[in-house]
C-alpha cells in the first residue's frame, strides 16, 4: 500500500469543496429514496403524489455513511487502492445505494436505472417498494458482501475478506448499535490473526452516532479517554475525528484516513521487506457526527437530529400533513440541487471529482463479487486416502482421520495460490484432523512459547474460541472469492445458527441476481456427535443443527451422513467443489466400521439413498416384510447389528436395509432439488410395508421430510428423543431407543403376525437391554457383545 503525497496540512479548501458536494448529493439521494416517487429533482413543489404511500427506510445512519463512502473514494483515487467496504450499519442502505448509482455502478448492473433524472426517479420509487429492493445493504447493492440487518458481523467479514487477498485495503464502518453485540466484541481480536505479509489490511470506523432505535448506545457515552483505553487494550490505534460542522470533519476525517493509510502502508512494508515479526498495533477511526445529521432539527416541537428520533423517518407524515411536506422540501432543497446536478438530473464533474473509475469503484470492486475471483480447488484424488474394504464392517477407522489426510494433500495444492481454509473453535486436533498441521500450522500473530505446537504467522489454519469468528472469517472468505471447510463439535453450530440463517439468505437472494456470480459453498464438519459425546455428557449431545439448516430455501440447502471413512471422502470431495451451497457433513471421529469401498462409497453418495442388498434377506421374489432404514454412523452400526441379530434368529424373514446419505432425498421432488419422484421413493421404501427408521437427530424431523409419501403411515422412527448424560458408548443409543435390540423388538411388533411367532425373541431383546443395563453399572464399561461385535455377514 503506497503512501499519498504529503498532507500535513489537510485538504485544500477546494478539495474540501468537491467532497463535500459528493456528500451533499449522496444525501440528498438518500432522502429521496426514503420519501419520494416523483419529482425526483423538485422541478416543482412537493405534492401528496410524489410521496411514496408507505415510508420505509433508515436515515439516522446515513449521512454518516454517507460521508465515510466520500472520503474513501478519495483516498482509492489518490493512492489508486484496491478496496472494498463492509457497511456494518446495514440499515443505512439509502447511503450505499445513492454512493453506487453516484459511481455509476448501479446503472451498469440496473440499466433501467441510468444515471439521470429519469433514473433518479426510479431509483426514489424501488427503494423499499413492491418489486424494487430491499431497505438493508442487501445482494442487491453492488460492492456489497455483508446485509447488515442483524448486527454483530461487519468486522469479522471484513477480517475474511482481507485474509490471504495482500494487496486488498477493507475499510469497515461499525455502528454503535452493532458494537454492543457479542460476536462485534469478540471480533476486535481479528487483529491476532492478520499477518502483514499474506494478508490485506482492515481499518475499522466506529462510527458512533449515539444513539440506537430508541436508547443511547453505550460506547457513545463512555468517556472518550475509557473509549481510547478500550480499543488499545484491543491492539489498536484509534484516530479521533469528531464534530457537527461539515467543513471541520471533512478535514479531520481526510486527515485521519491518510494518517491511517500511511500507518498501515509502514506496517507492511516492515513486515514484508525488513522482517518485521511482532504484531503491529493497526490503526483504526473512531468517528463521531451527529444522529440524522443535516436532517430536521425539530418536529412538531421534538428535537429529531442528534436524538434516537433520527433513526428511521424523522417526518412520518409528509404526505398527509401539509408542514411536514413543506419541511422535507425545505430539507433536500437544503442540499443544493441544482449545483449537484445538471438540467437533466446527471451528477455534475465537482459531484465525481474523486469518484474512481471501473473496478475500482468500492460499487464495482470484483472482491465484493466474489464469483468473479473463484477457481476451482485442485481437489486431490481419493484413491490414495481411501481405506480397503475387503468386506464390510470386517475393519475399522476414524472418518475425519482419514479425511485429515486428504485435506492436508488439499493444504499443499493450495500453499502457493493461498484460498483454502480451515476453521473451527479450538478442535482441528479433538477432531481427528490434525495431518493438516503436516502443510500449514495455526494462524497465530501473538508472542510464541516452546510449549506451542503448529503455530505460524502465515498458517492457514485458524483456531478461536469463538464459533461467531470462525463462520464470519468464512464468510467473508467465501464472499470474496476463496474456499474453505468450517469444523465444529455438532452440538455448538447452533451457537451460528442465525449467522449461517443470513448466509442461506444471502445466497437465495443472489441466486436472483444474474450479475451476482456463485461463491464456493458454506462447508460445514460437524463430528464429535451427540451419540459419541458420552464422556463429556448431556450439554454436548443436541443434533438439532440439521433440523435448523432443513428449514431454510431448499435450492441452497445441503446435508450428508455418511456411514463411514470412504462415504465421509466421497462427501467431502463433493462439497468443496460446489458453489452457492451450504452443506452440513455429519461424522463421526471415532473408529467406525468401514462398510463401503471407494467406488461403493462414491455411488452411494451419488444416488443419496439406496439399499445394502448384502446386508438384507431378500431374494427378489417379493417385497421385503420389513425395511429397516438409516442415516448416520451409529444408526447405521445399530441397523446392521439388528440385521444380524434378525438373519440369525429369525431366517425366513424377509428384510431390506436402506442407508440414506442425503436426508432430503426423503422429501417429494418438488419441494426439494434433491427429493425423489413417488415411484422411486415407493421401490425403495414400498408403499405399506413397515419401515424402522433409525436416524442421527431428531426423529421428527424424518417424519417431516417423508409426512407426504405413500408408506408414511407405517413409518416408525428412532433417533434422539433428549435422554443424554455421562455414560457409556452403547448407553446412549440405549437410552434413546436407538439400540439393536429396541429396533429387533420394533421389527417383531410391526411386521403382521410376527409377534406370535417372535415372542421368545422379543423377550430376549429386552432381557439384553435389561442386562446391559446391570452390566454398565458394574463394569463402566458397555457388554463385551457389544464392544466387540463383527459383522457376519
Amino acid at each position: 500500500m503506497s503512501q499519498a503525497p504529503d498532507r500535513t496540512g489537510g485538504p485544500s479548501a477546494e478539495e474540501i469543496a468537491a467532497l463535500d458536494a459528493h456528500w451533499r448529493a449522496a444525501n440528498y439521494l438518500a432522502v429521496g429514496q426514503i420519501y419520494l416517487m416523483d419529482n425526483p429533482l423538485l422541478t416543482r413543489p412537493l405534492t401528496p403524489e410524489d410521496i411514496k404511500p408507505r415510508l420505509l427506510g433508515h436515515w439516522g445512519t446515513s449521512p454518516g455513511l454517507n460521508l465515510v463512502y466520500t472520503h474513501l473514494n478519495r483516498v482509492i483515487k489518490d493512492r489508486d487502492l484496491t478496496a472494498l467496504a463492509v457497511w456494518g450499519p446495514g440499515h443505512g442502505g439509502p447511503a450505499v445505494v445513492a454512493n453506487s448509482w453516484l459511481e455509476g455502478s448501479w446503472s451498469e448492473v440496473y440499466r433501467d436505472v441510468p444515471r439521470d433524472a429519469d433514473g433518479m426517479a426510479r431509483l426514489f420509487k424501488q427503494f423499499s417498494f413492491p418489486g424494487g429492493v430491499p431497505s438493508h445493504v442487501a445482494p442487491d447493492v453492488p460492492g456489497s458482501i455483508h446485509e447488515g440487518g442483524e448486527l454483530g458481523y461487519a468486522l469479522t467479514h471484513a477480517y475474511g475478506a482481507a485474509f490471504d487477498h495482500p494487496d486488498l485495503f477493507v475499510a469497515c464502518v461499525i455502528g454503535d448499535g452493532e458494537a454492543e453485540t457479542g460476536p462485534l466484541a469478540a471480533s476486535w481480536h481479528s487483529d491476532k490473526f492478520l499477518d502483514p505479509v499474506h494478508d490485506g489490511a482492515v481499518l475499522p470506523i466506529l462510527h458512533l452516532n449515539g444513539y440506537k432505535i430508541a436508547n443511547p448506545t453505550v460506547l457513545a457515552r463512555l468517556p472518550e479517554d475509557e473509549l481510547d483505553a478500550l480499543l488499545r487494550g484491543y491492539g489498536h490505534d484509534p484516530l479521533h475525528v469528531e464534530g457537527d460542522d461539515p467543513e471541520t470533519v471533512h478535514r479531520e476525517l481526510a486527515l485521519a484516513l491518510d494518517t491511517a493509510l500511511d500507518r498501515i502502508a509502514v506496517i507492511q512494508e516492515r513486515a514484508r521487506v525488513q522482517g518485521a515479526v511482532e504484531r503491529p498495533s493497526w490503526p483504526m477511526i473512531v468517528l463521531r457526527t451527529p444522529k440524522g445529521w443535516t436532517g430536521p432539527r425539530e418536529v412538531d416541537g421534538l428535537p429529531v437530529e442528534n436524538t434516537w428520533r433520527a433513526h428511521q423517518v424523522p417526518l412520518p407524515g409528509v404526505r398527509e400533513d401539509d408542514d411536514h411536506r413543506r419541511q422535507l422540501e425545505e430539507w433536500m432543497r437544503s442540499y443544493r440541487p441544482g449545483e449537484l446536478f445538471d438540467e437533466d438530473g446527471r451528477p455534475r464533474p465537482e459531484v465525481l471529482r474523486y469518484v474512481p473509475e471501473g473496478d475500482a469503484r468500492l460499487g464495482a470492486t470484483p472482491y465484493a463479487n466474489g464469483g468473479r475471483l473463484t477457481r476451482d480447488l485442485p481437489l486431490p484424488g481419493l484413491a490414495g486416502h481411501a481405506v480397503e474394504v475387503p468386506a464390510p464392517g470386517q475393519s475399522t477407522s476414524e472418518p475425519t482421520q482419514v479425511l485429515g489426510g486428504w485435506l492436508e494433500e488439499l493444504m499443499a495444492a493450495t500453499a502457493a495460490r493461498r484460498d483454502f481454509r480451515l476453521v473451527g473453535p479450538d478442535e482441528t486436533a479433538s477432531n481427528r484432523l490434525d495431518a493438516v498441521y503436516g502443510a500449514t500450522g495455526k494462524t497465530w500473530e501473538e508472542k510464541t512459547y516452546p510449549t506451542d505446537e503448529h503455530l505460524s504467522r502465515d498458517g492457514r489454519v485458524m483456531e478461536v474460541l469463538s464459533e461467531h469468528l470462525c463462520q464470519g472469517w468464512l464468510e467473508g472468505y467465501l464472499l470474496t472469492g476463496r474456499h474453505g471447510l468450517f469444523s465444529c463439535y455438532e452440538a455448538f453450530a447452533h451457537i451460528v445458527d442465525s449467522m449461517v440463517n443470513q448466509h442461506i439468505k444471502w445466497l437465495r437472494a443472489s441466486r436472483r441476481l444474474d450479475w451476482r456470480r456463485p461463491i464456493a459453498s458454506l462447508n460445514y464438519l460437524l463430528t464429535s456427535h451427540v451419540w459419541r459425546q458420552d464422556h463429556n455428557g448431556f450439554s454436548h449431545q443436541d443434533p438439532g443443527f440439521v433440523d435448523h439448516i432443513l428449514n431454510k430455501s431448499p435450492e441452497a440447502v445441503r446435508v450428508y451422513l455418511p456411514p463411514d471413512a470412504n462415504t465421509l471422502l466421497a462427501a467431502a470431495e463433493h462439497v468443496l467443489g460446489s458453489r452457492d451451497y451450504v452443506n452440513v457433513i455429519i461424522s463421526g471421529k471415532q473408529p467406525t466400521f468401514d462398510w463401503l469401498t471407494l467406488e461403493q462409497a462414491r455411488a452411494h453418495c451419488a444416488r443419496g439413498a439406496g439399499t445394502w442388498a448384502w446386508a438384507g434377506t431378500e431374494d427378489g421374489t417379493r417385497e421385503p416384510d420389513v425395511v429397516l432404514a438409516c442415516a448416520g454412523d451409529v444408526p447405521t452400526q445399530e441397523v446392521l447389528v439388528a440385521a444380524g441379530l434378525l438373519r440369525r434368529h429369525l431366517p425366513e424373514l424377509s428384510l431390506r436395509v436402506v442407508n440414506v446419505v442425503d436426508v432430503a432425498r426423503l422429501l417429494p421432488q418438488g419441494e426439494h432439488p434433491h427429493g425423489m419422484p413417488d415411484a422411486e421413493y415407493d421401490a425403495l421404501f414400498t408403499r405399506d410395508k413397515p419401515v424402522i427408521f433409525a436416524y442421527h437427530g431428531y426423529p421428527w424431523l424424518i417424519h417431516r421430510l417423508a409426512y407426504r409419501r405413500h408408506g408414511h403411515d407405517h413409518l416408525h422412527v428412532r433417533g434422539y428423543k433428549e435422554e443424554g448424560t455421562t455414560t457409556t458408548p452403547f448407553d446412549m443409543v440405549v437410552r434413546n431407543d436407538l439400540d439393536r435390540y429396541r429396533l429387533v423388538m420394533d421389527v417383531i411388533d410391526r411386521v403382521p403376525g410376527l409377534g406370535v411367532r417372535a415372542v421368545g425373541l422379543r423377550q430376549a431383546m429386552a432381557d439384553a437391554r435389561f442386562r446391559h443395563h446391570r452390566w454398565i453399572r458394574e463394569h463402566g464399561s458397555d457388554m463385551p457383545e457389544v464392544a466387540d461385535w463383527r459383522w457376519e455377514g
